[in-house]
């Protein structure tokens, strides 16, 4: 079998897989409520040690946050749990994700290069958090606040890859009509497109724009991304309305490598880029 799909006629299964990790988030809390409580140890105490507030405990432990894997460590050690928390950090950590993405999200933690082309909105990787919560407050149906801050705070972890050591090369292509969008108003395109200059500095990052004015595109068909993996395996991730395709078919990842090549040849080198976004901010 060459792709792993979430199409329209599995959609149960995979609001299933959804309701599924929900249940492990709030599982991961009642374990971590009974272990302070074991431990004779109040919420705000808990707090300060993994220096967070007594509110954002209570968060983690009503399942309506999710905590980075640093934050369950911490607190495995505080409330002398004996791994009985640590051992929630890999199952905690892939409900973060909607169904349709947690083999993406895996991918992207052992990921040697990325080629990512974005037609619609900025990708999750490069996105402020004001931009993230521009998008998720735009999904109709509307998504109640304790996903979206769920998926805020995975999207924010996910952005990780970008200090990893050693690190991986990254190269994002989005057509100019990404960048003119102003979802969320000025003030928060302002900071997107700050927030783009500053990634487009970066020794292993290459950012570049697709004009509209440009005659040819061999990105017309639609935004894909090419995994290339430590061990030197290709992945290829289509992704449209919370369904997913991720092929390993060899021909094919080779060959949306090679279009991917030809879609950076098109586009504005990533100097011109760079050019392109200051302007743009300077137009806001």
């Amino acid at each position: 079998m060459t792709a792993e799909r979430v199409d329209p006629g599995e959609m149960d299964a995979a609001q299933a897989a959804d309701k599924a990790g929900q249940d492990v988030v709030i599982a991961f809390g009642q374990s971590l409520k009974t272990l302070r409580v074991r431990a004779g140890m109040q919420r705000d105490e808990l707090g300060r040690r993994l220096g967070y507030s007594a509110s954002t405990i209570a968060s983690f432990e009503q399942g309506r946050r999710i905590p980075p894997p640093r934050a369950i460590d911490e607190a495995d050690k505080e409330l002398g749990a004996d791994n009985l928390l640590a051992v929630w950090k890999e199952p905690v950590e892939k409900a973060q994700y909607p169904a349709f993405f947690q083999g993406m999200a895996q991918l992207e933690k052992q990921a040697m290069e990325l080629l990512v082309y974005d037609t619609h909105v900025v990708n999750g990787l490069l996105q402020t958090e004001a931009y993230m919560r521009a998008l998720l407050d735009m999904r109709r149906p509307p998504l109640d606040l304790e996903t979206i801050e769920q998926r805020v705070a995975a999207r924010l972890a996910r952005q990780d890859i970008f200090d990893r050591r050693p690190a991986p090369l990254l190269s994002f292509v989005m057509d100019e009509a990404v960048l003119r969008h102003r979802y969320g108003g000025r003030e928060v395109i302002k900071g997107q497109l700050e927030h783009l200059l500053l990634f487009g500095e970066r020794g292993n990052v290459e950012l570049q724009v697709m004009p509209t004015d440009c005659e040819d595109n061999a990105g017309v068909n639609g935004p894909f991304t090419v995994i290339t993996r430590k061990d030197g395996k290709k992945y290829l991730y289509v992704e449209a309305l919370n369904t997913s395709t991720l092929v390993t078919d060899a021909s094919q990842t080779v060959l949306a490598a090679a279009r991917y090549g030809i879609i950076r040849s098109q586009a504005l080198s990533p100097r011109e880029s760079l050019a392109f976004i200051k302007k743009l901010l300077g137009e806001l």
